[in-house]
């Protein structure tokens, strides 16, 4: 097993496992072919056995199924938020009253609320194997062919995917730079404990750093882009020629196969 500690969604685990070498269009199609899949399903059954689907990814991929669950730690407010909006306001079978809110629980809310959160923590999790399963690099490659048409109308699909490989690449060292700020405000008596409205309060002193370190940032990469004589993409080519092998076909069938039994149970 790759043993990487801290991991956060964007970041690279180089390997030579099965998934490490397929072709990167190979894996953008069939991430974005099983999220949509996991959009129009409406029955728990079905996510459970996609959540399955992502622990044997990770264990094709020579990666540990507990960087699943660690790399969700980042969006649990958003899966309390999706719960508990769920559990209040969906009309049903009364399970609790929550006094002095006027406001109840219902089987029916509870049901949808851990189908909602279900679903986002899949598809954070299939866009965190594409990410640690794929090298910057060939994600821009990839996005790259599948965006090519698009020039035929005056769309630079090479901007797009560098701006799309990059915004990834951002996600780690916004979350490494917000830890530290938010350390350096410690040291300083800053807190961010108490109540909600406190809490608010104490985020103004790490969005602030955080926002300008963020530019600083984009502007020395635009800097060290153009130091390198970068000029667009145009008449641009590739170290690495992306070629389709006989196990890209066999994992496009596979992922393409899994609609029949999700269009069936529908």
């Amino acid at each position: 097993m790759i043993k990487i500690q801290d991991i956060t969604l964007g970041q690279y685990a180089p390997g030579d496992s099965v998934i490490h070498c397929l072709d990167p269009r190979t894996k953008v199609l069939s991430t974005l072919f099983l999220m949509s899949l996991l959009l129009v399903t409406h029955r728990l059954e079905i996510l459970l056995l996609f959540f399955i689907l992502c622990i044997i990814f990770f264990i094709l991929a020579g990666l540990s199924p507990k960087l699943a669950f660690q790399n969700l730690k980042p969006f649990f407010w958003l899966f309390l938020l999706t719960f508990v909006l769920n559990a209040m306001f969906t009309k049903g079978e009364i399970l609790y009253k929550i006094p002095f809110l006027n406001v109840y629980l219902t089987v029916e809310g509870i049901f949808r609320g851990v189908f909602y959160t279900l679903r986002i923590a899949i598809l954070v999790v299939l866009a965190n194997l594409l990410t640690l399963t794929t090298s910057p690099m060939s994600l821009t490659d990839g996005i790259e062919r599948f965006l090519s048409p698009l020039k035929r109308i005056g769309i630079r699909s090479h901007e797009i995917a560098m701006m799309l490989s990059i915004s990834l690449r951002f996600i780690p060292i916004l979350l490494e730079e917000s830890d530290r700020i938010r350390k350096a405000q410690t040291s300083r008596g800053g807190t961010f404990e108490g109540n909600i409205l406190k809490k608010a309060k104490s985020i103004i002193p790490l969005i602030v750093p955080l926002f300008l370190s963020t530019f600083r940032r984009a502007n020395d990469l635009a800097l060290a882009m153009e130091a390198r004589c970068y000029r667009g993409g145009e008449e641009r080519t590739s170290y690495n020629i992306l070629r389709f092998r006989w196990t890209d076909g066999v994992v496009l069938l596979g992922v393409f196969s899994i609609s029949f039994p999700v269009i069936l149970i529908r």
